[in-house]
């Protein structure tokens, strides 16, 4: 649509297009995962550089950011829904939609009465010159172009905030590994690795600014450095972190079973400042299954890698992520992996009923199981996790930990996460300000009540 198409939106964008001085506020709205969120965070960065003030609340805004997700189907509903909810919440405002749904369906979001530019994954440090663009052609655009041939890790800026406990690290964007119901390496491209030395630079400043964690996080997190011609891997990028002066926690975000190697598993041993919590997906417990999802790893594989990480560091929490309802998935297989997950004392599980994405090879398999059989094998692995995450809770009753206190409630009580993310919460400290706290490590014996968070 082009704003003469029709007289109403011609009016209002017409005169917002030809009075740029009325652009002082950007409101940025992020659906999905941890790595949106940081991208959100570095985007209004880019906005402050330009001279916006970026809204905390909701208000009145000039420019609304919408970053969307597109992991499941739901995603993507709910990114349009997010759209069209702000562009009536802010109407005549400059609408911008990023991130993966964004990516990986520009036309429909063109579509959407309202929109004025769409991003996509990439470029989102040139939204500022991309605005002008639009102005000038004085119509929507699309600056979306293939992910499949980036090359480069895009850098963005510093990230800044109001808090300072935990920071987010991105290291590397893209996934290679084509799992066959994810759609996100259509969504993000291929691997792409962060420099060594503006990983380093990053972690150095938010240290210096008073961040106690780091975050390292990425699509594919378990892959950096494959791409990079210096021999670098995660390893030896945790190793050179673990350096730093100062930096007193390095959490690890996702990675992939087959990506622990041994000097991996050598370097979060040693270390001390990585986190004794690792997330590793699992998706599934049954061999068949794992193979149908074009997963390159074995029950039997995993339950191996679980119990050399458990040798070495015995107090290690290990969290996943299991599918529930992969097209083909039996009645015996779903029970296979109930089984396998029970066996495997998670810290945590992460369940999601399966979501059929077009595009996907999982999209076009036999055998999709009904949404009420989803729903209820969804219902069985969350109280098989529930039972895990208690019993690994109680294990630490009556040991002491260190807490990183994250915020302060209006009532003076604490909540905070230990080394292993097990969320710890602190009564008021009597006839004192609790606030003074946030920030702070501190010691803890755990018991009942302060795990009950």
């Amino acid at each position: 649509m082009q704003y003469g198409e029709d007289e109403r939106v011609s009016y209002a964008r017409d005169n917002y297009i030809i009075r740029p001085e009325r652009i002082r506020a950007v409101r940025l709205v992020t659906l999905g995962c941890k790595v949106n969120q940081t991208e959100s965070e570095a985007v209004a960065q880019v906005f402050r550089a330009a001279g916006y003030r970026v809204l905390r609340e909701d208000g009145p805004a000039d420019v609304v950011v919408i970053n969307t997700c597109t992991v499941t189907d739901s995603g993507d509903s709910k990114s349009r829904q997010m759209i069209r909810r702000m562009i009536k919440a802010h109407p005549g405002s400059f609408v911008i939609v990023m991130g993966c749904y964004a990516q990986t369906s520009p036309g429909e979001v063109l579509k959407i009465e309202g929109v004025d530019l769409v991003v996509g994954t990439q470029d989102r440090r040139r939204i500022p010159e991309l605005m002008e663009t639009v102005r000038a052609a004085r119509g929507p655009r699309s600056a979306v172009h293939d992910i499949g041939s980036a090359k480069d890790f895009e850098e963005l800026p510093l990230l800044e905030g109001e808090s300072r406990t935990r920071a987010t690290l991105k290291i590397e964007d893209g996934c290679n590994q084509f799992c066959t119901y994810c759609i996100i390496p259509y969504a993000r491209g291929p691997v792409r690795s962060r420099r060594p030395e503006n990983v380093l630079a990053e972690a150095r400043k938010l240290v210096a600014a008073g961040y106690k964690e780091i975050v390292l996080t990425g699509i594919h997190t378990g892959a950096y450095g494959r791409d990079l011609a210096e021999p670098w891997d995660l390893a030896r990028l945790v190793g050179e972190l673990g350096e730093i002066r100062e930096l007193k926690r390095l959490r690890l975000s996702s990675i992939e079973p087959v990506e622990f190697t041994p000097g991996l598993i050598k370097t979060i041993r040693e270390s001390k400042v990585v986190c004794r919590h690792l997330h590793i997906p699992l998706q599934n417990g049954s061999a068949a299954v794992l193979r149908r999802m074009h997963r390159p790893y074995t029950p039997t594989d995993y339950k191996r890698l679980l119990e050399r990480l458990r040798e070495v560091m015995p107090d290690l929490a290990i969290t996943t992520d299991v599918i529930a309802g992969f097209p083909g998935e039996s009645e015996e297989e779903w029970q296979e992996t109930l089984t396998f997950v029970a066996s495997c004392d998670f810290a945590g599980v992460h369940v999601f009923p399966y979501s059929r994405r077009e595009g996907t090879p999982a999209a076009r398999y036999p055998g999709q199981v009904s949404h009420r059989v989803k729903q209820r094998r969804t219902r069985e692995m969350l109280a098989l996790a529930r039972i895990g995450r208690e019993r690994y809770k109680r294990a630490f009753i009556g040991k002491t930990v260190e807490v990183l206190l994250e915020t302060v409630d209006e009532d003076g009580s604490a909540f905070g996460h230990s080394g292993n993310y097990l969320g710890v919460r602190l009564p008021p400290v009597p006839g004192g300000d609790s606030r003074r706290f946030s920030g702070m490590l501190v010691e803890v014996t755990l018991d009942e009540e302060n795990l009950k968070s």
